[in-house]
This record gives C-alpha cells, structure tokens and sequence, in this order.
C-alpha cells in the first residue's frame, strides 16, 4: 500500500467514526433523531462499497467506536466520585466499552459481505446489524442501552414501540439508514432505486400512521391514588460520607411529612429512590418508625440495602403506617463490574471492587422479577435503577402488574448525559407494556410517566423536593407485552437463513 493510500484509508477511517459520533447526537438530552439517520446512513456507504469483508468489518467497527464513545461517554464518571483511586481508568473504561460493543457491529458487517451478493448486500447488512443489537441485549447478561432505537422517544414513531419494541425501532431506523445509504450509491439501477425509495416511504409513512392512530387512542382515567415521589438530591461523593449521610435522610423525612399543596389530599404512598437509606435494612428498627410517622398513615416504599446469611442485596422495602416491614425486593440484574464482578474478594486485594456496592465487595442477584402489592395503589413491579434497560425482565412477571416502579441512583453518572438516557428507556418501558412508570431518582429526573410514554410531572436534576400524583391509569395490553423481542428475532433469522441458502445455491 502506497503513502497516499495509507493516508486515504486513515481519512476514510477517522470520517466513518466521525459518522458514529454525528449518529450518537439522536440519543438524549440532545434529542437530534435525523442526525443519527444522517450519521448511520452515510457511514453505512463506505461499509457497502468495501471491498472484501474485512474492510467492511473493520469500517462497521470504527463507525461502532465513534458511536458508543459518544452515546457511552457519561461512563467516565463513577470513576471521578473517588478519583484519585479510580481516575485514572475512565480513558481506558470508556474506549474498551465502546470498542467492545463495536466488535458486534464489525462482525455483523463482515458477515454480511460474506452472504449476499453486492444486488443484496444493503439488505443482508440491515438483517446483520439488526441481529447484532439484539445480541447485545442478551450477550454477557445483555447490554441494550444506546439502541438506536431510542433515539425516537420524543416523536410519534415512539409508539410503534407497543407493537415492535425499541428493539424494532432499532431495526427499522438500521434499515432506513441502510435503503439511504444504498439509493446513494453510484452505480445503482433506476429500478433498484424505485424499489428502495418505496420501501423507504412505506417505512416513514406506515410509522407515522401506526404512531398517530395509537397516539389518538384514548387513556384510561388516572387511579384515584396519590403518590409522593421524594428526591433528596444526594450527590455521590456525601452520599455515604458518615458526617452528611444521615442529613440526606433527615431532608426525606421533612418531604414526607411535608403538606400537600391547598386542596390536594395526603399521599397513598411515599416512594423514596435506590438506596435512600444508608444502613443495612435490620438496622433501621428505629429510623422506620420515625419515617412511618412521617408518612402520617401512608406506606412508605424505599431503597435500603439488605443482608441475609453473610449476603446482601440491593433492595426495596415497604413498611406498613406502623414501620412494619411488609414486603422486600432484591434486585435480580446486577450492574456488571457496578454491583458485583467475577472473584471479586480476590481482586479487592488488588483495589479492584464493586463501585456501587456498600457491603462486601458485590451484591448478590435476588430471586427474580416480582410484584409488590403496595396496597390501595396495587400491584407495582418495581426495577431498580439498571433494570429498566431490559424489558425482558418485565415480560418475566407471571401476572401483569398495575404500574411500574423505577427506583434509581443515577448520581454516579453526572448530570448531564446518562439521566436522560436512563429516562428516555424508562418512558420506552411504559409505552411498550402500556404501563404508567413512576420514577423516583436520587438525584433526579423523578418523573409521572403515563402508559404512553409521556411525561405528566417531573422533578428536575439536581433539584431536592417532593412531587404529589395520581397514578395514571394502565393501558390494554399491548402486543410487544404479548411476544416481546421474538418476532423480530424470528424475522432477522429467517431473512439471514434466506440469503445464506440463495448464496450457497447460487455458488453451485
């Protein structure tokens, strides 16, 4: 290869992955949807004009660095809570994440240069990249966050998420960007471009008017059940300092006890978030009574930690207008390398040990997705913190639940990207279950969120209060909550065994 080659091929290199950092920008709080079809669609030309698959590997892997290194960047700052013990590592956290997510993407792409033909190639490319961001909700206990799929929760085409999932959002916006990318293409016949232009418009309109038709429909009346969402906005490094720890404690039990606005009622139940409490769960005989109090014949639901036979979890509880412990969830999917990581009372020799974890050197997973019956206000599913990532997890509760909780600690993350992410996949919980969501963050965005996806109240980040609510109303049930992610699972295994027979047939 010749100095200028060199050069063209480094050019082409630094563009593709300036291409997945334009296509990160539809991920929130930028909110920039067509800049990721941009972003997609133009990277995904180079990838179909290589010239053997592993050019085309290595230019999907590149456009996967740019584009997880952009949408993944708020994963430098648990390492910043404590940095001179762990500053040092968010360089080299962030880049291998995203390079490792990005291997899926460069074998995705290397095989689809392998099983079509170059007529076919665009669309053995969408089936390929498709499968690959499934597999990434499931490979290594699963890792879906920055679908781009999400990048379309303020739109109409949200809704189609009831039907499809984001993870067929994801699909669909992969195919849109690949019909771009290959109409593009010098070479192309105007027949091909025909064909491609029209499944281009049946893809944008068919999703607008599915969108709309469900966005018209009407939503069921609100409960007649008030919540109190409490958000102390503790900041990460007080959070469990002993000299501020318990003043963050004092501040929700003044928002408990707090009236409500002129003319509202008292609260049906008090949500406090994911580990609101900084002790172990025995050891809050005392404290229960005094929150109980203030919740003035409310039941009080609260993140605590909880140990059991030299074990502890990552919990919600729910005490009775006694301070009774009623019912407990454990949390059941673990932040990998957060909340827990493979030997780890070996390695915490080294220095190397759970970040969020308080006791011990991990958590242990609990039993599985449950339902805790919160009393007047029903049957809640609740989901701590990195659990509203998967929908698997809600489509594994036997009975349907009449809300869902998501309790969460997003202080460890800053306050900038990463809470309106975690948000943006919450409200795509909501809209594909037809399940409100109420969300009650550490720091923040606490939000009402109806069966729709839409943000009825908020409480802003890094802002401490209290927020009064009815409880929206749940939705019929949707057909995602019926069938989940294995339609489309289905459809890219067939469509990619299709090509791969017509390529063997064709090779005789």
């Amino acid at each position: 290869m010749t100095k200028r080659n060199r050069l063209a091929t480094v050019r082409t290199v630094l563009a593709i992955c300036a291409l997945g950092g334009v296509a990160a920008l539809g991920h929130a709080p930028f909110n920039w949807p067509v800049l990721t079809l941009i972003g997609l669609a133009a990277a995904f030309y180079f990838v179909l004009k290589s010239e053997n698959s592993k050019q085309a590997g290595l230019r999907a892997w590149v456009l996967g660095v740019g584009y997880f290194g952009v949408t993944l960047s708020w994963l430098v700052e648990p390492f910043f809570v404590d940095a001179a013990r762990h500053g040092w590592m968010a360089p080299f956290a962030l880049f291998f994440m995203a390079a490792g997510l990005a291997l899926l993407w460069g074998a995705s792409a290397a095989l689809a240069h392998c099983l079509a033909s170059p007529v076919l190639r665009w669309l053995s490319l969408a089936l390929t990249m498709s499968g690959a961001e499934w597999v990434r909700g499931w490979l290594f206990t699963g890792f879906p966050w920055g679908n781009p799929g999400h990048v379309w929760i303020d739109t109409t085409y949200a809704q189609l998420a009831s039907y499809v999932g984001a993870s067929g959002l994801g699909a669909a916006t992969i195919l849109l960007a690949v019909l771009m990318a290959r109409f593009s293409a010098t070479g192309a016949s105007i027949r091909t471009r025909f064909t491609l232009l029209a499944l281009g418009v049946v893809l944008v309109v068919g999703g607008l008017v599915v969108g709309v038709t469900r966005g018209q429909n009407p939503l069921p009346a609100d409960r007649n059940v008030t919540l109190r969402l409490v958000q102390p906005n503790a900041p990460q490094h007080l959070k469990w300092d002993p000299d501020h720890a318990y003043d963050f404690v004092t501040r929700q039990i003044e928002f408990t006890a707090a009236e409500p606005a002129p003319g509202q009622p008292r609260p049906d139940l008090v949500i406090w978030p994911e580990t609101a409490v900084p002790t172990l769960l025995d050891w809050t005989d005392d404290l229960r009574i005094v929150m109980a109090e203030a919740a003035q014949g409310a039941p009080v639901l609260f993140g605590v930690q909880r140990g059991d036979a030299m074990q502890y979890y990552n919990s919600l509880a729910l005490i009775d207008p006694e301070g009774q412990v009623q019912a407990t969830y454990d949390k059941h999917h673990l932040v990998p390398f957060g909340e827990y990581i493979p030997l780890g009372d070996w390695l915490e020799q080294f220095g190397i040990s759970a970040f969020a974890s308080r006791a011990g050197n991990g958590y242990s997973a609990g039993p599985g997705a449950r339902l805790l019956d919160t009393g007047l206000a029903g049957a809640a599913l609740p989901l701590i913190c990195y659990e509203a990532v998967f929908p698997r997890d809600i489509l594994a509760v036997p009975e349907r639940a009449d809300w869902i909780l998501h309790a969460t600690n997003d202080a460890w993350f800053g306050d900038y990207t990463m809470p309106y992410q975690h948000l943006a996949q919450a409200r795509f919980r909501a809209i594909e279950f037809g399940l409100p969501v109420i969300r009650v963050a550490n720091t923040g965005i606490s939000a009402v969120i109806d069966a729709r996806g839409q943000l009825r109240a908020t409480l802003a980040l890094g802002q401490a209060g209290f927020l009064d609510q009815p409880l929206p109303g749940a939705d019929q049930t949707t057909p995602y909550s019926r069938h989940g992610d294995m339609p489309l699972a289905v459809l890219i295994t067939v469509a990619l065994c299709s090509l791969l027979v017509r390529r063997v047939v064709k090779a005789r």
